[in-house]
């Protein structure tokens, strides 16, 4: 999600991640590209995998919107957010996203909207919209899922977004299955999906460097956001 327009990125990151950037990309050029190679790995495998299995929820990962509506990303995202929940794997669902760019209404709104014009009773849609991006996305959500009891989640994206997604969630000791939403863009095999695999690729790196360079100095505040 792109940040707030009022927003540094420094502010809009938080903290230590400029250190922990910049050791990421040390380590890549040190490692000649290797550790990025094993992180791209990682995100191809689990964007051929589908773990769907009954939870308690579907959570279903925001997207900038489009003109103040979900764009064919967001739309691909909840459009199999709610195939699952008529299969009745979860009773539930969750749509995280807060107030992105220039947007007058958070994605969470307009996404659980969407959702209860396809019929799913408004009961049954939680709305996350506190988060700016990924990490919050899961951070808020986990708060939801502890005033509830709730243990397993089933998590929404498009393919190539699901590895750090589901890295960040164990890192924040959630229970998640991952669920590819396979219809999202960009085409499967293109010049834009490899260059979206390459940078979640760089992004996965980047957040497992943040938490060790964040256990190894010892910093309460900083694995605070992550784990």
């Amino acid at each position: 999600m792109p940040r707030p327009e009022s927003q540094s990125w420094r502010e809009y990151l938080g903290p230590g991640a400029v250190v922990s950037l910049l050791l990421a990309a040390l380590t890549a050029a040190v490692g000649l590209g290797l550790p990025l190679l094993w992180r791209l790995r990682q995100v191809l495998q689990v964007a051929s995998r589908d773990d769907r299995r009954p939870g308690d929820a579907v959570l279903v990962l925001g997207r900038s919107l489009d003109s103040g509506k979900p764009g064919a990303v967001f739309r691909a995202r909840l459009d199999h957010g709610l195939a699952l929940w008529r299969e009745g794997l979860a009773q539930h669902l969750i749509v995280a996203g807060g107030l992105t760019g220039s947007a007058v209404r958070s994605e969470a709104v307009v996404g659980k909207e969407y959702l209860e014009a396809r019929g799913v009773p408004a009961s049954a849609v939680l709305a996350e919209d506190r988060s700016r991006h990924t990490l919050e996305n899961l951070f808020f959500v986990r708060e939801k899922l502890r005033e509830r009891g709730w243990r397993r989640l089933l998590v929404v994206s498009d393919p190539l977004h699901l590895a750090r997604a589901s890295a960040l969630a164990r890192g924040l000791g959630m229970e998640v299955s991952t669920c590819p939403a396979i219809a999202a863009p960009p085409n499967r095999g293109g010049l834009g999906w490899w260059a979206r695999a390459l940078r979640e690729a760089s992004m996965l790196h980047w957040y497992h460097v943040g938490v060790a360079y964040s256990r190894f100095i010892g910093s309460e505040r900083l694995l605070s956001r992550v784990t």
